[in-house]
């Protein structure tokens, strides 16, 4: 079974949610949050294997909620429901550690697929479009990272192999496994263990968090 947590503060919104996915069969809805603070909570209690997180959330919004959660290292992972699929909201989801984001009128079958994907370790928003959210709405948002002007962390990727580096250089630019296998002329199954590898080393949680990563400390440019 796969454990999730809702967290919206409208009861409504939660109801409906709840009874779709407790209609799968592989699906349990272990808890509701009100709002932000009390989903970090919940998570730390419940354990749940997937947050489906609002944005909007008083006390704590949402995406607080998921930097919180992620930052604690639990096996939780976060999907962000927003209203519009290139808002900054779904930006600031993904840069605060959620595995993709969803929105609010996804269709029942959609969001159960998100959610066992999001649990097997995968990422519902693809590389691609988390580049184009990257593009749009990073340079008017504080950098984490420091200066946006000082040379590329390079050193960051000296645990990678010279073939995982390639990998990670695709990934990053926003291509699929299936383009990353064409490019560098291997099949999709040897990029994946190698796509593997590298989000072991370097700590992340998934593909998408590739690309946020490598984008912030400027280890990638262009296509």
């Amino acid at each position: 079974m796969i454990r999730v947590l809702l967290a919206d503060d409208q009861a409504l919104l939660r109801t409906g949610f709840r009874m779709i996915l407790q209609a799968q069969p592989d699906l349990d809805v272990v808890g509701e949050a009100v709002d932000g603070a009390d989903a970090v909570r919940l998570a730390r209690t419940l354990e749940p294997d997937v947050v489906l997180m609002d944005v909007r959330m008083p006390v704590l919004d949402g995406i607080q909620a998921t930097a919180a959660i992620t930052a604690d290292g639990g096996a939780a992972r976060v999907l962000i429901l927003t209203t519009f699929d290139l808002d900054e909201y779904a930006f600031a989801g993904l840069r605060a550690g959620a595995s993709g984001f969803l929105l609010k009128d996804v269709p029942p079958a959609e969001l159960a697929s998100a959610i066992r994907a999001v649990a097997a370790g995968d990422a519902v928003v693809s590389p691609r479009i988390t580049r184009q959210l990257l593009d749009r709405f990073s340079p008017h948002l504080p950098d984490p990272a420091a200066d946006r002007g000082r040379p590329p962390d390079r050193h960051l990727l000296a645990a990678l192999t010279d073939r995982e580096r390639e990998v990670f250089g695709e990934v990053a630019r926003g291509h699929t496994n299936a383009e990353v296998a064409g490019r560098l002329h291997l099949s999709e199954a040897t990029v994946k263990t190698h796509l593997t590898r590298v989000l072991s080393k370097l700590g992340l949680r998934d593909r998408v968090q590739i690309v946020v990563f490598a984008y912030e400390r400027g280890l990638v440019n262009g296509d």
